[in-house]
């Protein structure tokens, strides 16, 4: 072995590539300080404003046929309370977003998907008043791929911490909570951990690849140079 080329490559190689060892150690710092100055992710449990079940006057397959047209392939049925009324929440192969039919009256509500996921976010954030800003049907820079469930309204507090709150009526749940001081935590580790800052997944991909690739060919240059310059016995 050469042990000078070895130590050279190990030397320039571990210069370039140590910058990926701080951002990903800097990471590791950061997610603990996360794990103190953040609450955990909601739960994904069923949130809305209760129902009366002793309201209800139609049954499934009654609510199903409210929806007109050819008699839809149903692909599932939820109850759900809105406003204090029970709704049938209505999935079929023919729609790609739910559809809503009282459980009283039979009356279809285009409208009660929103009106649902308000209501959601209204609970969830103690009853302060919510406004829509958004309608997700793909993960972004702030809603990524890690909370994986799409589509989802986001919602917005207006207030001094600017709270908002992402919403899926599939699970009836807060899917995110976050305002600007944990968004700027989160922004932060995305860019130091995942290179966040690469807009293009696959180039993003490609780099993490190289420079992971990078670290362990320095790690092999640091054993194979141990040995090349270890004392010889006598």
């Amino acid at each position: 072995m050469n042990s000078r080329l070895i130590r050279k490559l190990h030397r320039w190689l571990g210069l370039v590539f140590s910058v990926s060892v701080l951002l990903a150690s800097g990471s590791g710092v950061l997610h603990n300080v996360m794990t103190r100055t953040q609450a955990p992710p909601p739960q994904a449990k069923p949130s809305g404003g209760g129902m009366d079940v002793a309201a209800i006057r139609l049954s499934v397959a009654e609510a199903v046929g409210k929806l007109g047209g050819d008699k839809p392939e149903v692909q599932a049925v939820n109850l759900r309370g809105i406003g204090g009324q029970p709704w049938y929440q209505i999935y079929t192969t023919t729609s790609r977003a739910p559809q809503y039919v009282s459980a009283v009256d039979g009356r279809v509500d285009p409208a009660m998907d929103e009106a649902y996921a308000a209501e959601i976010a209204t609970k969830f954030l103690a009853g302060a008043a919510v406004k829509k800003t958004d309608f997700l049907t793909a993960f972004n820079t702030e809603y990524i791929n890690i909370f994986r469930i799409l589509p989802v309204y986001r919602f917005d507090a207006g207030d001094a911490l600017d709270t908002r709150v992402y919403v899926s009526t599939t699970t009836g749940s807060v899917t995110r909570h976050t305002d600007r001081q944990r968004q700027f935590e989160a922004t932060v580790f995305t860019n130091f951990h995942k290179l966040g800052f690469i807009p293009d997944k696959d180039t993003r991909d490609l780099v993490l690849t190289v420079v992971t690739f990078g670290i362990f060919l320095v790690a092999c240059l640091g054993v194979a140079l141990f040995f090349a310059t270890r004392p010889k016995k006598r």
